[in-house]
């Protein structure tokens, strides 16, 4: 998978696309997701253009990587996601469910989640 610079992601950064935006900073953005899978479902994306965790971690700078996972738990707290606990969750490429090219952490919580994957049949 490579970077679209068209991807939805990449559309909502530059404005092109309305986004319910929760949090910004130099690094992120968050906002909600438009399919929740969860009471709560917000997606936090990197401003830089990264495909995914793995291009992310290979390629920026720690600035970009401390302050991604600072928005991360700064709209954790925001949200009181905190209190009750919380998952996040980044799909990597074909096998791993990755749909959009553009790194995003799925932080999901409001209720018990089940578990992550059922066990192979």
């Amino acid at each position: 998978m490579a970077y679209d610079n068209n991807n939805i992601f990449a559309k909502i950064l530059r404005g092109e696309i309305p986004a319910k935006k929760i949090y910004e900073d130099d690094f992120a953005v968050a906002f909600h997701d438009i399919s929740p899978q969860a009471p709560s479902h917000i997606l936090v994306i990197p401003k830089g253009a990264y495909e995914s965790m793995d291009d992310f971690t290979a390629g920026a700078s720690p600035e970009e990587i401390a302050g991604l996972f600072r928005a991360l738990g700064n709209v954790a707290r925001q949200e009181k996601l905190d209190e009750t606990g919380y998952r996040v969750i980044s799909n990597c490429g074909i096998n791993g469910g990755q749909e959009v090219p553009h790194l995003h952490l799925h932080l999901l919580g409001g209720r018990r989640l089940g578990r992550m994957v059922q066990p192979a049949a």
